[in-house]
C-alpha cells in the first residue's frame, strides 16, 4: 500500500509542478511585458487616449526605434490595441485589461505602500 501511495503522490506532485510551471511561464511572461519603464510610460500616454507613434516619441522623449520598439510587445500580448487611419497606426490601450490591473495597483499602493508610489522592499532594502 505504501509504495502505491508513493506512485500515487509522485504523479500528483508531477501534475501539479506542470500546472505551477505553466502558471509562472505565464506570469512570468505577462508580468515582464510590464515590467519596463518604457512600456509602463507608453501605457500611461495612451491611457489618456490613443496616439501614433510620432506622438508617442514626442510624449516620452524617446528615439522612434526605442518607441516601436517597445510597443511590439505590449501589441503581440494584446495589452495594446492599433488600427490604421490613413499612413498611420493609431494606439489604443486595451482598457477591458488594463484597467482592472492598473485599479488593482492603485488600490494596492494605498493600502500597503507608504508614500503611494514607493515600495516598502526598497526603503527596507536601503535601510540594510
Amino acid at each position: 500500500m505504501l509504495l502505491c501511495n508513493n506512485i500515487h503522490m509522485k504523479v500528483v506532485s508531477d501534475k501539479v509542478s506542470d500546472v505551477k510551471k505553466g502558471l509562472s511561464d505565464l506570469c512570468y511572461g505577462f508580468f515582464s511585458t510590464l515590467a519596463n519603464p518604457t512600456r509602463l510610460a507608453i501605457i500611461e500616454k495612451l491611457d489618456v487616449g490613443p496616439m501614433n507613434v510620432s506622438e508617442l516619441v514626442e510624449a516620452l522623449g524617446q528615439e522612434q526605434s526605442m518607441v516601436s520598439h517597445n510597443l511590439r510587445p505590449l501589441v503581440r500580448c494584446k495589452l495594446v490595441r492599433v488600427r490604421r487611419e490613413g499612413k498611420h497606426r493609431v494606439y489604443s490601450l486595451n482598457h477591458d485589461t488594463l484597467d482592472p490591473i492598473l485599479k488593482s495597483v492603485e488600490l494596492h499602493a494605498e493600502r500597503f505602500c507608504e508614500g503611494g508610489a514607493s515600495c516598502p522592499l526598497k526603503t527596507e532594502s536601503k535601510k540594510a
